[in-house]
């Protein structure tokens, strides 16, 4: 059976039938908005889609990158093996705006920062929005050149279910707290003054990475 036919194990059941696969292409025309979705998705969860989609309807978006990591530098534990990753990606991005990356991995990208200085200097009229949950905020203080990201590129962060009230008052977010935008106005957040960042709410999902690790 190929990987394309087969059902797809996602968030602890079985998904059948037709899926809108991603996209293939990384091209991208001046003036589209597309959404930045990095993580090493060890692995990939119902949470994550969740994530994608909710940025990708409030914030309007062209598209969405699922950037897929070779390794999170904040991690101790090693992730699993690439191309195994990628490849579940690809079987959960489910959506016909919906792009999988591996551009980390071509170019040997170490950091969020480093990344973003490839794309902002290869698409210089491209809009680019850093996405992450809640879960990340917490800790963003602790990303390299995170106040230069934040002052560049516009930031999604989407409520997960972990301490959202805890994430919002984490030291990233008290700092950046007089660029926040309101959700009524997150779909602006593209092509709005730097800097600035947005907190969206939708109906949250419960599954989180470590948890799948231990089934």
């Amino acid at each position: 059976m190929s990987r394309r036919s087969r059902p797809v194990r996602f968030a602890g059941a079985i998904r059948r039938g037709r899926r809108a696969a991603p996209l293939k292409s990384e091209a991208l025309a001046p003036g589209m908005t597309v959404g930045l979705f990095g993580g090493s998705f060890d692995p990939v969860h119902a949470g994550h889609l969740h994530v994608a989609r909710t940025a990708m309807k409030q914030l309007r978006l062209d598209r969405v990158w699922w950037i897929v990591s070779p390794q999170n530098p904040l991690k101790s534990r090693r992730a699993g093996d690439f191309l195994r990753r990628f490849i579940s990606v690809e079987d959960a991005a489910t959506g016909p705006r919906m792009v999988v990356s591996d551009i980390e991995q071509r170019a040997d990208i170490q950091t969020t920062a480093e990344l973003l200085d490839v794309l902002h200097k290869r698409y210089p009229r491209v809009r680019f929005v850093w996405i992450m949950g809640a879960d990340n905020l917490k800790q963003f203080h602790r990303w390299r050149r995170w106040r230069d990201i934040a002052a560049r590129t516009p930031i999604a962060v989407i409520a997960r279910p972990q301490d959202p009230i805890r994430a919002r008052l984490a030291p990233a977010a008290r700092e950046m707290a007089p660029h926040r935008v309101k959700e009524t106005h997150a779909k602006l957040i593209g092509c709005g003054r730097m800097p600035g960042w947005t907190y969206l709410t939708e109906p949250l999902h419960r599954e989180a990475s470590s948890h799948l690790r231990e089934i």
